[in-house]
């Protein structure tokens, strides 16, 4: 185990303590810009889609397996991302987050599981063959990007809904005239 972790590259050890960093960020209330938004999806979608790609390639039914993993977790995460838990400041540009440790859990479950699957390869790579290890890695890669992109996206939608309907924006007091 010692030597498993002496010949893991620095660089993911710094992947780990940022990933670890915007957890416990996420963890509380908070008002984001935008582009903040965007870091940790974007984040994930690269580690996943660089983890098949290092893993399997880009051929045969690895990016299948992906995009619909991908697919079904952004329906999962639109249906469970609960719209009144979001209040949207358009112009600020920011969006009022409640606080979770969901999006901790979910990076950590892709951290390891892509650190799982590179011991894998690293023993056995005949792994990187095998149809139904394929298929379940890039489903789960897949799935956890889709998570991400999903809440995002409905994150996205509330935003856009209050700029275009005044009334559902979540001004904190109206003005006295």
């Amino acid at each position: 185990m010692q030597q498993l972790f002496s010949h893991t590259p620095l660089y993911v050890w710094a992947i780990l303590a940022f990933l670890v960093y915007r957890g416990v960020l996420a963890s509380r209330a908070r008002e984001v810009t935008l582009r903040k938004l965007c870091i940790i999806p974007l984040v994930m979608l690269a580690l996943s889609l660089s983890g098949v790609h290092g893993s399997f390639g880009f051929d045969g039914v690895a990016p299948f397996a992906w995009a619909a993993g991908a697919l079904a977790g952004g329906l999962l995460a639109w249906s469970l991302t609960n719209p009144r838990k979001l209040a949207a400041f358009p112009e600020r540009g920011t969006m009022q987050l409640a606080g979770s440790w969901l999006p901790l859990m979910l990076m950590m479950s892709i951290f390891c599981m892509k650190y799982a699957v590179a011991v894998s390869l690293a023993i056995h790579p005949a792994y990187a063959h095998a149809t139904g290890f394929v298929l379940f890695v890039c489903a789960a890669y897949g799935c956890f990007s889709g998570i991400f992109l999903g809440g995002l996206l409905r994150t996205l939608a509330v935003y856009r809904q209050a700029q275009g309907q005044p009334w559902l924006r979540q001004d904190p007091a109206p003005s006295a005239k």
